[in-house]
């Protein structure tokens, strides 16, 4: 009987870190490959290689780096893996797929990444059990902070096993700080997927088992970028502080210059820029003294590292909104609020979110000072501080080495107590001229200015939702553009509300910006907002959009989004009942019965679909939603794209 040679690894407990054995046990993987084989079992064993697909829905990018990163370990350990975004997956193919794993983000409340809308529709829509031959496991991205907690990925879960797949490893739901839970997974589906691969997994390929979160020395070298980012911001200066309200104003918005210099970082218009806060020192106390203690208390961090409570409480946990572990323990004390209790049993969100509202952690504890908890109990109810993201108001064309802010200082009064807002007031009262605030990017791919720089832009911008769009006529001015530019603005008042006004005016007389439609709602006895003005200029903006401009709008989702949805809705369905339209039937159907990103070929005239994004950029909670918008005549459509973030 042949002996068949097996491949030499270097064992675990072996004294070497993981990036030193994975290197040596690649090596010796390569070497045992190139060696001759008797009766050449080993070599079909070592270049066997099965197939494994990692599909990606991604909004921000985290997703998606996590996809590669998985997708670069499992090449490590010998599968011939490859990476997707799910728009680019039909269900054909994926039904002919013997393993994918899915990794996706969620959007809003549980609705699909933009490069996801087009995937799950396909999968609403396909009937029977045509994924039989399909092997899944889904890892899903989300935030706590929402109701509906990683939405997205529960949906695909269910509905690819609705579809007749069979799961190999359960799902696994991951929080903003998504590490552990992405390598307790990682570590999981390897182990499925070994079984379904006959064995032939890593242990006995090369011996790599590195986690997600730590690939192998030459995979680090290749794609992980050296620097700074969310997990190791930079400590930039802060330049410039300075009030762009006037004296009458309700409001307290602020211009904010940041100096990157030294730190590497770059980005492009359109991306965010991640702030890492600290908490109110004075509202730190006061918790302390609510819970009796004297503030040197020692507790785990978030990471588990030793720390005061005081200081734990300062930068390391959020200690404002109260998260659902903290009201579940409120509640079963005795001493608990009747009111709280009767909403938690009842589980009643609605009523729940209404009685929460403006509500904090220290108010609860001070209605309920009975109520005591132990600093390790107390901080086990708190989720960890999250950074704040705001769009980046400035072009690294215009502004080397700075990056620049427009911030509404979150203020107000509720319950007879005065709110601040946590990274607002951070900038505005807790930063000094000079002073370090850590920083990092974070890319929005969806959101640029068109790659095509003879397309025209349409922005609607009301308040701080100007602050992308600055940086957009900037990086126009910069590169040249020739396409038009429309820039829609509103605020309370011209004489002291007014952002940017000077650098507007002066953009019109050069000829970079085309088009300044502004709306003041305090200006005049009754209230005018910009979707009033887009009304008014209905025609010329279908104009534009016929002709290929892009569409882009930034601001309050909580009502300027939907009466701009509204606004959009209603100069489409004006301009088919104005035309001969080809489409009348369709246009007859609900708008939005339309998916985002639908391939034109499948309708008989090409649909204008546009999406439509919208976030709060004081807050660590984002806000969407979608807008389907049908066209007529397909000569006279273009595709457009809407986005927006504050």
């Amino acid at each position: 009987m042949t002996q068949i040679q097996t491949v030499p690894f270097v064992p675990d407990n072996a004294p070497f870190t993981p990036a030193q054995r994975a290197w040596l046990n690649g090596f010796l993987a390569g070497l045992f490959a190139r060696a001759p084989s008797s009766n050449g079992a080993a070599a079909q064993a070592t270049s066997a290689k099965p197939k494994l697909s990692v599909l990606f829905g991604s909004q921000s990018g985290n997703a998606e780096s996590l996809a590669k990163k998985l997708a670069k370990e499992a090449k490590n350990k010998g599968y011939d893996a490859t990476v997707t975004a799910l728009d680019k997956v039909s269900l054909a193919t994926l039904a002919q797929e013997r393993c994918a794993l899915v990794v996706t983000s969620t959007w809003g409340e549980g609705d699909p990444p933009d490069n996801a809308v087009s995937f799950w529709k396909a999968l609403q829509e396909q009937q029977g059990a045509t994924l039989t031959k399909l092997s899944f496991s889904v890892l899903a991205l989300g935030d706590t902070n929402y109701e509906h907690f990683c939405g997205f990925g529960k949906n695909v879960d269910k509905r690819l096993q609705e579809l007749g797949a069979t799961r190999i490893f359960e799902r696994v739901d991951c929080p903003v700080n998504f590490e552990e839970g992405a390598s307790r997974w990682q570590k999981g589906v390897f182990e499925a997927v070994s079984k379904l691969a006959g064995g032939n997994d890593a242990q006995q390929l090369n011996g790599s088992n590195g986690p997600l979160l730590e690939e192998s020395a030459s995979a680090a070298a290749e794609e992980k970028p050296a620097g700074y980012s969310r997990k190791n911001p930079f400590r930039a200066r802060l330049l410039a502080n300075r009030k762009l309200t006037g004296e009458g104003s309700e409001k307290d918005t602020r211009h904010y210059e940041i100096c990157l210099k030294d730190s590497g970082l770059t980005y492009e218009v359109g991306d965010a820029l991640g702030i890492v806060p600290t908490n109110s020192p004075e509202l730190v106390e006061e918790i302390l003294k609510a819970l009796g203690f004297a503030g040197e208390e020692e507790v785990n961090g978030p990471e588990g590292d030793k720390m005061p409570i005081r200081l734990a409480l300062l930068r390391e946990y959020q200690i404002r909104a109260p998260h659902r572990d903290f009201l579940n323990a409120m509640a079963e004390h005795d001493a608990a609020d009747q009111y709280l209790k009767e909403l938690i049993s009842a589980d009643v969100r609605t009523e729940l979110d209404k009685f929460l509202w403006g509500r904090e952690i220290i108010d609860f504890l001070i209605e309920s000072p009975s109520v005591g908890f132990t600093p390790a109990e107390f901080v086990s109810l708190l989720q960890k501080l999250q950074p704040r993201l705001y769009s980046i108001a400035s072009s690294l064309k215009a502004y080397p080495e700075q990056v620049h802010l427009t911030v509404d200082t979150v203020r107000y009064e509720i319950h007879g107590r005065t709110r601040n807002g946590v990274c607002s007031n951070f900038l505005a009262d807790r930063v000094g001229p000079g002073m370090p605030v850590p920083v990092f990017i974070q890319p929005s791919k969806h959101f640029r200015p068109p790659s095509n720089g003879d397309l025209g832009m349409i922005m609607v911008g009301p308040g701080t939702g100007i602050a992308p769009f600055r940086a957009f006529l900037q990086e126009r001015k910069a590169t040249g553009a020739k396409g038009g530019n429309w820039l829609f603005f509103g605020a309370q008042r011209s004489s002291c509300d007014f952002f940017y006004k000077e650098e507007l005016e002066a953009y019109q007389r050069q000829g970079v910006l085309t088009r300044l439609d502004t709306a003041f709602s305090r200006d005049q006895d009754f209230k005018i907002y910009v979707q009033h003005r887009m009304v008014e200029n209905a025609k010329e903006l279908w104009n534009w959009l016929e002709q290929g401009a892009h569409f882009y709008v930034c601001g309050d989702a909580s009502r300027m989004a939907k009466d701009v949805d509204k606004a959009l809705h209603e100069m489409v369905e004006a301009d088919c009942s104005s035309k001969t339209c080809f489409m009348s039937s369709s246009c007859s159907r609900r708008l939005q019965d339309f998916p985002a990103n639908t391939n034109p070929a499948t309708f008989p005239l090409r649909p204008n679909i546009i999406r439509i994004s919208f976030r709060f950029q004081h807050q660590s909670k984002a806000n969407s939603m979608r807008l389907r918008l049908i066209s007529t005549p397909a000569q006279a459509v273009r595709p457009a794209s809407l986005h927006a973030t504050v």
